[in-house]
């Protein structure tokens, strides 16, 4: 089922499927833990925590699953359950028995380090806390199992009883346990915090340690790091920080930096630069937007604006960036705007394909036009498309034209039924010839989507394959009420890339028409249609 770790001096342990299913928004079905165990086990992690089985039908079935599914290339699957219960023994405690008949290899046991919480949560006292831990990491170890000890609230209990909190460490690495990890629970800790606590507590039990950090005061991976420069050689972490309140540890940032900061190698040959791909993809199954300012992986991580930042990257791009992109798998972006200066057209036009040639006027011209657009409500940071016909037409001294316009309209009416209607009507020229066509759509903007395709597609059999995947629309500030101005922002795909294109118009109908008619015109552009003019 899995290979024996290469280099046991340093772990790499993700919990995106346990602690970070427990933000809000995040519901996982087993296909779902199934396919991110794949995911992290492609990127290289070396420790995959899959649940809590016997907790719930859910966990107890992956852990099945994934035994028979998944054939683990890099990882080692860890069941994560707590130490046996006050008065039992480990041997009879029936989620112990469960842990066990998982079938993982590595099993993560959470116990109380925080003196209050054992008399208060667990009912108990502080000394039979300790038989749970050394009981339970003991038969566990006797069956076969490699013991992880998760130290909950460690930190607060290590203000509040120095002493215990560590006698709870030293209790469960004098059992057995491979790796103490000390967890900021509560997320309240600073990094200067960690690693002077980190650093005492490895002088004075000489156990091995990790470090599981929330992020509740935005320090999660500082304090990660922190811990490891305290010596924790074991790092709990969730994909793109994923995890309860504001999130744990983000596994990305925290593994680049290991790796590109730091020196140690933590993955496999090749892994790092999948970073981004394995980034996105995880946020695609769990159905959350991928955040697009995530350090490394986020698509404006390494996206440049200012003007002096343009004209310092022509030179060298390292001055501007503090790393290559290519080596986390992401990309450098240029956004236009009216920040931008001639550096930044420039550059913004070798990315798209489009060569100016050092002409100082043609460039020139682009940013005036592109700041008057802008005063005018238009973005081109997210409409790289619009952006792209602009700079063509400048470029050639001619618009791309597949069409042209007469007329349009829409009509939406409201039925005695309370149903409502909404019709298009498009008149434009194509190829010599005028036409008419109407449509009816569940919304005006869709309506005339479908009236424009109705007229063309004889024309353009390429437009079945566009398809409207984002539409946003935001009235913009000056006027008032119903009489502001309107952009709206649509991003097409053909099935095989995807685009943004811009309209500005007094009302969202002739914004929404100006948006769609430059996706289709771009849209056809690549797809290597010769225009009318």
């Amino acid at each position: 089922m899995t290979t024996e770790v290469i280099d046991d001096s340093f772990h790499v342990f993700d919990t995106t499927l346990r602690d970070g299913a427990q933000r809000e928004g995040i519901n996982l079905t087993v296909a779902d833990k199934l396919t991110i165990a794949r995911h992290l086990d492609d990127f290289g992690v070396g420790f995959i925590e899959g649940g809590w089985p016997g907790a719930n039908p859910r966990d107890t079935e992956f852990f099945a699953r994934a035994r028979a599914e998944i054939d683990f290339k890099n990882a080692q699957l860890v069941a994560f359950g707590a130490t046996r219960r006050a008065g039992a023994t480990a041997a009879e405690d029936p989620q112990v028995k469960a842990l066990l008949a998982s079938g993982a290899p590595v099993i993560t046991l959470v116990a109380k380090s925080h003196d209050r919480h054992v008399e208060l949560a667990l009912r108990t006292t502080l000394e039979e806390n300790l038989d749970m831990v050394r009981d339970t990491v003991s038969h566990l170890r006797e069956q076969g199992r490699r013991v992880f000890v998760d130290c909950e609230h460690f930190f607060d209990g290590y203000r509040a009883n120095p002493e215990y909190a560590k006698s709870v460490v030293r209790t469960a690495h004098e059992a057995g346990a491979d790796v103490v990890i000390l967890c900021d629970t509560n997320g309240g800790m600073l990094p200067a915090q960690i690693q002077a606590v980190v650093s005492t507590v490895i002088a004075d039990t000489g156990a091995r340690l990790g470090i599981h950090a929330q992020d509740d005061t935005g320090c999660a991976v500082a304090n990660t790091l922190a811990a490891v420069d305290a010596g924790a050689t074991h790092v709990q972490c969730t994909a793109n920080g994923y995890g309860e309140r504001v999130g744990n540890a983000n596994l990305f940032p925290v593994v680049a930096a290991l790796e590109l900061k730091y020196g140690r190698k933590v993955l496999p040959a090749g892994s790092l630069a999948e970073m981004t791909r394995i980034s996105h993809a995880i946020a695609e199954v769990v159905n959350l937007t991928p955040s697009t300012h995530q350090p490394y992986v986020g698509v404006s991580a390494f996206a440049h604006k200012a003007g002096l930042h343009a004209s310092a990257i022509k030179v060298d791009p390292d001055l501007y960036q503090h790393i290559d992109p290519e080596k986390v798998g992401n990309t450098m972006r240029m956004l236009v705007s009216d920040m931008a200066g001639r550096a930044s057209i420039e550059l913004k036009g070798r990315e798209l394909g489009v060569d100016l040639g050092g002409d100082r006027a043609l460039i020139s011209r682009v940013v005036e036009r592109v700041k008057e657009r802008e005063l005018k409500g238009y973005t081109y940071e997210a409409a790289d498309a619009s952006f792209e016909l602009l700079l063509r037409a400048e470029a050639e001294g001619r618009a791309r034209r597949y069409f042209r316009s007469e007329s349009w309209r829409t009509i939406a009416e409201t039925r005695p039924d309370g149903t409502h209607a909404n019709e298009a009507t498009v008149k434009l020229w194509a190829k010599g010839e005028r036409i008419v066509a109407t449509a009816e759509g569940n919304g005006p903007v869709n309506a005339l989507d479908r009236a424009l395709r109705t007229a063309l597609d004889r024309f353009y059999p390429q437009l079945a394959k566009f398809e409207l995947v984002d539409y946003r629309v935001r009235i913009l500030e000056g006027k008032q009420g119903t009489d502001s101005t309107t952009r709206v922002l649509i991003s097409t795909t053909d099935g095989h890339r995807e685009w943004s294109t811009v309209g500005v118009a007094g009302n969202v109908i002739a914004a929404s028409w100006e948006a769609i008619v430059d996706a289709f015109t771009y849209g056809l552009l690549h797809a290597g249609v010769d225009a009318l003019e």
